[in-house]
Parts: C-alpha cells; structure tokens; sequence
C-alpha cells in the first residue's frame, strides 16, 4: 500500500471511529439524560466522600454520566450532560475533546464539574461554550489532590471529578474540552 492510500485508509478508520462515539455519548431523550445523570452523581457521592461534601457547598454540579473517548493517533471524547442547580430546571450541555498524538483504544467514562463560585456559574451560562483551561480554574480531583483537600479549604472556581472510567485507553483529562450548552 502506497503513503496516499495508507492515509485515506486511517482517515477513513478515524473518521468511523469519531462518528461511532458521536452515536453511542448521545443521550436518547432530555428525561433520560437527566436520569442517568442523576444516577452517576449518586455513584460519585456513595463511593467519594470529598465529591458528596462538595455537593454540599456547590452553587451547581455539570455532570456529564457517559462520556466516550476513542482514538488511533487521533481521537475524541464526546457526551451529554445536566447542569444541576437546586430549584432550577436543569440545563443541558454536551463535552467535547479533540486529540491526536500517541494514542489507541477506547473507553468510557463520566465526570462532574462542581461549580463553587458564582462566577464559575456565569461564565458556564453566559459564555458561547467553555473550553476547560480558559476562564474559571477548574481543578481536577485525583487521589492525591482529594486526599489533601476538603471542602472547608475550597479556594478554586470548579473541581472536576472523574469516575466510571472502563476501557482500554490510558489517561483522562479536562484540559481543553469544550463544554457547550444544547437543547436535547
């Protein structure tokens, strides 16, 4: 095979891919998505006590329940999500992250993104799409972050905790996702 079949085989194979994922982190109606979302935040809380003592003090929770991420050098992760706030109707978003570098496999995965501050909550509601990174500080939850922190000690915009992770792909992250707001 010559390099300019070679590349329209693996644009072909990426492009089934990325559109494989579309399909499968899309929600099929708004009462289910909010559903499952509820239900992956009730997961987060009985197995994290951090991510439960946070919800107690957020302003709101983004809880995205079914992100997909795949990739062969380049990839994406993609999803739907509910903006929990209490005494409001909820508001939906979906979760987008392009790649490409050493990559292969696929996984899935949800995350939630506690929004502690009034301006974090704005800046989600007011922007035309928030790309994690840009705007409010977001700080994602490890093990080790989680063990040193506690809800007393919030200093930060939005703590972001991933959970649920399945599948064959090393690593998750937020940085650089763009979380934009739908009507389902």
């Amino acid at each position: 095979m010559n390099d300019k079949q070679s590349k329209s085989v693996f644009q072909l194979a990426a492009g089934l891919v990325l559109s494989g994922m579309l399909i499968s982190g899309h929600a099929d109606t708004a009462a289910e998505l909010h559903q499952d979302s509820l239900e992956a935040l009730e997961l987060l809380y009985s197995t994290n006590q951090v991510a439960d003592d946070f919800g107690d003090r957020a302003k709101a929770v983004l809880v995205f329940p079914n992100i997909v991420k795949a990739g062969l050098v380049f990839g994406g992760a993609y999803g739907e999500g509910v903006l929990i706030q209490a005494d409001m109707a909820p508001e939906y978003y979906n979760s987008f992250t392009g790649s490409w570098g050493l990559q292969a496999g696929a996984q899935s995965y949800g995350y939630a993104v506690f929004l502690m501050t009034d301006a974090a909550l704005d800046y989600l509601k007011d922007s035309n799409g928030w790309e994690v990174g840009v705007g409010p500080t977001v700080v994602v939850m490890d093990e080790g972050v989680a063990a040193n922190v506690s809800s007393t000690s919030i200093q930060d915009d939005a703590y972001a905790f991933i959970f649920n992770q399945q599948g064959l792909m090393a690593g998750v992250s937020v940085e650089g996702t763009k979380i934009t707001h739908i009507v389902p």
